[in-house]
């Protein structure tokens, strides 16, 4: 199993962030979690990149189980590709340097880097359409350039499992259709990683996403197949207003109709 949670529940002070979370994810699955802001979840993403552990429950990553092995081992093997990495990020640095650090997870490039990682790190520039800006400060790029780079980034390690937090944030319609075509192709390849993609936008949820995990007010809300999980029906009751589904060129498309 990629990820295997049971029965999480994790508290902050007073205050029940998550309540009673399974979740598995088996390998070459590709998942969306999908849930409204403040519905949990970050806090899910930072207890699956082992920010966080749960006040009780478990939780088992790459078949590692927490409290039996290294987590800072275990990030290396996880892409990460998040608004709040962005801001972290060097912006005098190239995309070019930017995506090398992703060889070591760290922000900036501090370890060797041998010529096999420069070759490696302008092959992906090169798949995602990023090879005309490779030499450009990356805090020079447009958003939907900066997160073409975020995700090469996440890629030059090699992850198992690559998780896509709101990556359309900030992205006009075109560009956020150009980041979406490039995550389905990522999706598609024989050697891509588990993927978890996250968002609050239906429409965002390709069809390489067959499996959905809903998660509301700190609670699982349901999970299964993408098609048996938005329907009306249950996405009316999840978002507590009436709404229709629609799907169009094999995308989910949601219209609030009172």
């Amino acid at each position: 199993m990629i990820v295997e949670m049971k029965d999480i529940t994790w508290e902050r002070g007073d205050d029940t962030i998550l309540q009673g979370v399974s979740w598995s994810i088996a390998s070459g699955e590709h998942w969306c979690l999908l849930g409204l802001n403040g519905s949990g979840k970050t806090t899910l993403l930072n207890m699956i990149n082992g920010y966080i552990w749960p006040t009780s429950g478990s939780v088992s990553v790459l078949g590692h189980k927490f409290g039996e092995y290294d987590l800072r081992e275990l990030r290396k093997s996880i892409g990460w590709v998040s608004t709040s990495l962005q801001q972290k990020l060097y912006a005098t640095d190239s995309a070019l340097k930017t995506v090398l650090s992703g060889k070591y997870s760290t922000i900036g490039v501090y370890d060797e880097i041998t010529a096999e990682d420069e070759q490696e790190a302008e092959r992906l520039l090169e798949q995602l359409g990023c090879q005309s800006f490779a030499h450009r400060n990356y805090g020079n790029l447009s958003q939907g350039e900066k997160q073409r780079i975020l995700i090469a980034r996440a890629l030059m390690n090699k992850p198992k499992l690559l998780i896509l937090d709101e990556p359309c944030t900030g992205l006009d319609i075109f560009a956020r259709e150009q980041l979406l075509s490039m995550i389905d192709r990522i999706a598609k390849q024989d050697n891509a990683p588990t993927l978890i993609y996250v968002t609050h936008h239906v429409e965002e949820i390709l069809p390489c996403f067959t499996k959905t995990f809903l998660i509301k007010s700190g609670k699982a809300y349901a999970e299964g197949y993408t098609e048996s999980v938005l329907h009306s029906e249950t996405m009316s009751d999840f978002f507590d207003v009436n709404v229709k589904i629609e799907k169009r060129n094999g995308r989910n498309w949601l219209e609030v109709v009172g």
